[in-house]
């Protein structure tokens, strides 16, 4: 196929409107729908000029995410002045301009070895015998909520289960002190917020937050991730700035609790509204990590990456993406993708492998690959077995089509999960 009948391809294509209520409504059939129209399709956000390519297929996402012919950073391209698309939307969300680069400038937004420097630094943390030794924290922590569950009332599990539990270990294992807790919970929530200049206000206030908590730490060191930060930072300040420390502890505090809370709210209603799935489970607990999988594959949070940019000419389903244009890997379509997986619109929490990675992209894949992705996992095996075990009847409140969502373009999310217990 030449260039210029690509290009005659891409001129016909309709664009994908990223905020479109039925696509967000229904992500798995939307995106498995463009996915079968065309392999990759161009797309937009509202309010923004530049159009992306969404990549669909399940073979061209692990291209995008594995490969280093696609960059998280546009500055990673020498020569080129392109736009930093999230920099561009950060901004027109009503961030202000010193407050944007504490999310447009993380570990989640460089590549190469600047990306592999930060990573090193908490890797540690995350390691599968570190997470190991956390597992009976991770049970404590969870059989704890579990007691403070009512039994005589609709229990909303997003809010009293599903966030706590996760917001708990990562504020623990990073340094958040316990009273502060509860203002991680409220700015996460208003992070979400679609509405016009809403994110601004948890943007400013949690920068400002690690601000002024990172010299009382300095001054009371304590058994816990920021103190080594901060230690990493102080020994050697031209490796380590002022931003990153201030980025690295906003991006794990969030990232490791919000993705987490939604795939136990996603699963639990999953689990109930699949009977014969979740009698298997309460039968064979044994398969709980394989279930974690499936459930991170069938009803996952993330259904699409932050957008990367292509550092050469690739060719992608037929057409060239051009050095320099923005693309989106679109998790849900990838694991929904019926050239990997056998019948993939069902819900078997025996299809995957018990192994260390995973053939699902809910975690992403690559370089970028989740860091937190063991924890989560475990944190997902504790949260469902213990709830299982804990309440035999448990069950939905409301019927499965009245469960609320949070509509948002690239995630599927409950806004509650009202069940009754016994």
């Amino acid at each position: 196929m030449t260039r210029s009948s690509l290009r005659s391809r891409e001129a016909t294509m309709d664009t994908v409107n990223l905020m479109d209520p039925a696509l967000m409504t229904d992500p798995f059939r939307g995106f498995s729908r463009i996915r079968e129209e065309a392999p990759i399709a161009r797309a937009c956000f509202p309010g923004q000029d530049t159009p992306i390519w969404l990549v669909t297929r399940y073979d061209d996402v692990k291209t995008v995410l594995g490969e280093h012919r696609f960059v998280n950073n546009p500055a990673s391209i020498p020569g080129g002045d392109i736009p930093d698309l999230r920099e561009k939307l950060m901004k027109a969300r009503g961030i202000p301009d010193d407050y944007v680069v504490y999310l447009t400038d993380g570990i989640l937004d460089l590549d190469g070895d600047d990306h592999l420097r930060l990573r090193r630094l908490v890797s540690r943390a995350f390691t599968a015998r570190r997470v190991m030794e956390m597992r009976p924290r991770v049970e404590e922590i969870s059989g704890r909520l579990l007691d403070a569950l009512p039994g005589d009332r609709v229990v909303d599990l997003v809010e009293e289960y599903a966030y706590p539990l996760p917001i708990t270990v990562i504020c623990e294992l990073v340094g958040i002190p316990e009273s502060d807790r509860p203002l991680w919970r409220e700015w996460g929530a208003k992070m979400v917020s679609l509405s016009p200049g809403a994110m601004a206000e948890p943007v400013i206030s949690m920068v400002d937050y690690i601000h002024d908590l990172i010299p009382r730490r300095r001054a009371a060191p304590a058994d816990d991730l920021l103190t080594g930060l901060i230690k990493a930072h102080d020994d050697d300040g031209d490796r380590f700035t002022d931003t990153e420390l201030i980025t690295m502890v906003l991006t794990l505090v969030l990232a490791g609790h919000e993705t987490t809370a939604h795939l136990i709210g996603n699963g639990t209603a999953a689990l109930l509204t699949h009977p014969g799935q979740l009698a298997m489970l309460r039968a064979r607990p044994e398969l709980m990590p394989r279930a974690v999988h499936e459930l991170m594959r069938w009803c996952g949070p993330v259904q699409g990456t932050r957008v990367r940019y292509a550092a050469e000419d690739v060719e992608l389903g037929g057409m060239t993406v051009k050095r320099g244009e923005a693309v989106m890997a679109v998790l849900v379509s990838a694991n929904y993708d019926p050239r990997r997986f056998e019948r993939p619109d069902r819900l078997d929490l025996t299809r995957e492998e018990d192994g260390r990675r995973e053939v699902h992209v809910g975690f992403g894949h690559g370089l970028h690959y989740c860091l937190g992705a063991a924890l989560a996992r475990q944190e997902g095996e504790v949260a469902f077995a213990g709830l299982l075990s804990r309440f035999p009847k448990l069950r939905l409140a409301v019927a499965p089509e009245e469960l609320e969502r949070q509509l948002m373009p690239a995630s599927w999310r409950l806004a509650s999960l009202p069940v009754l217990l016994r």
